[in-house]
């Protein structure tokens, strides 16, 4: 047993490709929890019987309770649906709220001093719903999207400059979905501003694509959607608190007057330690880039207007 204990709550593939991660990177012992039987538990068998080989000690256990949870120092929350034909954005919005109060509260009981990472859609809105359900403080309620967003940002550049994407550092803005705010300004390649080294119309087809990049990916799968980057955007969250890195990354956290947006779960940079967010960077942004961060928050804050009106008459969600 390790002194450190990581929950993931959802054992599809992101939940359970995140569990991989966490083991193989023993970032510590972790909790794959589940509502269909026998599911958390055969993937977390499976991952333990790959442990020789992969040369961790680090215990997985899968669970369709939370018991097991007890004192998680970060709960990974990827539970939820996937939009069905036929369903409206408002049903998925309903169901999922649903199921995510229904895992902050148990969480909350089981681990009151755990950090949140959510990670199931709508992102920005179910952060609202893992926020007031838990009653914990903005710094440990998070939201992954910036992280995946800005990672598929850098592969396409490192794609279409031949370079390695450790040389490539992008930062993206806003809401997960097609109203992000990726800032070529303030994306280099090996300390070089990206504007230096691609054309304005080069530039705007790779945010184009990185904006559409969950989409890219469903409709090649068909039947399914991403799994392996967002799973490795959730760990590195996981990882630069767990270990206190201090480490700078664009996520999605409850503004209070930042970018003079208040009360809405919006991606920006924010540094990651032990307390969950450390501090939230303020970028010098030009009007225009303001103007479209706030076009994203209104965006988020019409999901969250949604969320309250079907599920939660008496929220104190704002």
């Amino acid at each position: 047993m390790m002194d450190r204990k990581i929950a993931v709550v959802g054992a599809g593939n992101v939940g359970a490709t995140a569990a991989q991660r966490l083991a193989e990177k023993v970032l510590g012992d972790v909790v794959l929890i589940d509502v269909i039987e026998g599911v958390p538990q055969g993937k977390a068998l499976d991952l333990a019987e790959a442990a020789p080989i992969e040369k961790h000690d680090a215990a997985v256990v899968g669970t369709n309770g939370y018991e097991a949870a007890a004192g998680a120092d970060i709960v990974i929350i990827t539970a939820g649906i996937p939009r069905k034909p036929g369903m409206s954005r408002d049903d998925l919005l309903a169901t999922n709220a649903r199921i995510m109060k229904s895992v902050v509260t148990e969480v909350a009981r089981q681990a009151p001093e755990a950090i949140l990472i959510v990670v199931s859609n709508p992102l920005d809105a179910m952060c609202h719903v893992a926020y007031e359900a838990s009653g914990f403080p903005r710094s440990r309620v998070i939201g992954m999207a910036g992280v995946l967003d800005a990672a598929r940002f850098r592969s396409f550049i490192a794609a279409e400059l031949r370079v390695s994407v450790e040389n490539v550092h992008a930062t993206v803005l806003g809401g997960h979905g097609d109203t992000m705010v990726p800032l070529p300004r303030y994306t280099t390649v090996a300390g070089i501003p990206l504007p230096e080294l691609l054309t304005p119309e080069r530039i705007a087809t790779l945010v184009e694509r990185t904006r559409n990049g969950g989409a890219e990916i469903v409709s090649l799968l068909k039947t399914g959607s991403a799994f392996y980057a967002p799973a490795s955007a959730a760990v590195e969250m996981a990882e630069a608190i767990l270990r206190d890195r201090q480490k700078i990354l664009p996520c999605a956290v409850h503004l209070q007057g930042e970018y003079g947006i208040d009360g809405l779960f919006v991606g920006v940079p924010v540094k990651l330690g032990r307390g969950g967010v450390e501090e939230i960077i303020r970028l010098n942004l030009t009007d225009g880039e303001l103007a479209d961060l706030k076009k994203s928050a209104a965006a988020v804050g019409e999901l969250v207007a949604a969320v309250k009106r079907i599920n939660y008459p008496e929220s104190r969600i704002s």
